[in-house]
């Protein structure tokens, strides 16, 4: 039996070597007699930065990030959004390695702290008539209604109540107000997400202010845990700094995009290319398409089919496709949006994962057809792991060979 194995987007040699080695032996375990050839395409129809990249912005620039001041302060709050309470739960541990009773009957560092926190005003002043400075940015920048909120959410918190007793000092309780004042702020962002709309030097300034507030003099170094969560932030998120960022997607992720753009713009040779292939075998097979790869068949059997020059195919199988969402958008070339699938196109059996975010579902797309039928598999791995993790599921290939019974 023969099969023709079309890879996806962002594949280059290397990687097609693996994941065709992985499906011939997921199909030749289910059909002894199958012939599987690989259609690749990764070197003649994918994209490359013919440029090197010199239309990116900070490319050359992208190492260094411990000693740009920018790249330090992008790390550690992309560090707090993620988790907002994580310099809170780090001074925590610190203090508890070095506390020291304090007096009996005197309030503690730490104790102050929770007890300014505690007097702040929850509601602040809507209007601009006598706004503070405080009240305006919150209000500028989109926060001031869920402020109250997240002073409650912070001070019931575990973590802070544990930094509270860790500090026992006037420099410990300084750490501790700059480090719930960025807290709070990390978790107003957090909640807000792509909402609001709010610059660096407004988010640092309203941790000053609400340093000041708790008080504290000024936004300052949280010393003993900075250049922790520094190197943490960086090894953790690596793009945080918009150079690196731009850096490392155009020279590690630009073929995985640049592949999709491509296709769509010039998507002619790549369907000739598999017609051919197809075309050439020597009896009808069954072409296996993941990702861009099902795109690009969809495409060519349509077309082959629209113009009367139907291709022989025992079976389309795409998994891991875009090919129905894009006809939803009118995106693909071999079929008009709306239109049904033409006489003599194959039968399709389209398999997706709900994990993977780039899997899509094929018979709510073309109701009442017969040909199409999709089945979902299972990798319980996340977004993109699940992308990739097909080829060794048993049920992809189980399903196959119910397909072609």
């Amino acid at each position: 039996m023969r099969f023709i194995f079309v890879h996806g987007t962002g594949v280059r040699r290397e990687r097609f070597d693996d994941l065709f080695r992985w499906v011939c032996k997921g199909l030749v375990e289910r059909f002894q007699d199958a012939d599987v050839e690989p259609c690749y395409w990764g070197d003649t129809f994918g994209t490359t930065l013919s440029a090197g990249g010199a239309s990116v912005p900070g490319i050359a620039t992208t190492r260094g990030a411990l000693s740009d001041p920018e790249a330090a302060d992008a790390a550690e709050w992309l560090l707090l959004l993620t988790d907002p309470l994580c310099e809170l739960r780090v001074l925590a541990e610190l203090g508890t390695e070095d506390d020291e009773l304090g007096m009996p009957g005197v309030q503690s560092a730490g104790e102050s702290v929770a007890s300014s926190l505690g007097k702040l005003p929850r509601e602040l002043q809507r209007g601009t008539d006598g706004a503070d400075e405080l009240t305006h940015l919150l209000r500028d920048v989109g926060l001031i209604d869920s402020y109250g909120e997240a002073l409650d959410e912070i001070a019931a918190s575990d973590e802070f109540r544990d930094a509270c007793a860790a500090a026992q000092d006037d420099a410990s309780a300084a750490e501790l107000t700059t480090a719930t004042s960025r807290a709070i702020v990390a978790l107003l962002l957090a909640g807000a997400q792509d909402m609001v709309i709010c610059t660096g030097d407004e988010r640092d300034r309203i941790v000053d202010l609400l340093s000041s507030r708790i008080g504290g003099t000024a936004r300052g170094p949280v010393t003993r845990v900075a250049g922790m969560l520094l190197k943490l932030g960086l090894r953790l998120t690596p793009q945080s700094v918009l150079d690196r960022q731009r850096g490392e997607f155009t020279s590690d992720r630009a073929s995985e995009v640049g592949d999709i753009l491509r296709y769509q713009a010039r998507g002619g040779p790549l369907r000739d290319r598999l017609a051919q292939v197809i075309g050439q075998s020597p009896e009808p097979p069954v072409v296996i398409g993941h990702s861009l790869g099902g795109i690009a068949l969809v495409d060519a059997l349509a077309l082959a089919a629209v113009r009367q020059q139907p291709l022989s195919v025992r079976l389309l199988v795409t998994v891991g496709s875009q090919a129905p969402f894009l006809h939803e958008l009118g995106a693909l070339a071999g079929l008009p949006p709306g239109a049904t699938l033409p006489p003599g196109f194959p039968q399709w059996l389209n398999i997706y994962d709900r994990r993977d975010l780039l899997s899509y579902l094929a018979e709510p797309v073309f109701p009442g057809d017969s040909r199409v039928a999709d089945h979902e598999v299972r990798s319980r791995q996340p977004f993109p792991v699940s992308h990739s993790a097909y080829w060794k599921l048993d049920a992809v290939y189980d399903q196959i060979g119910e397909a072609l019974r």
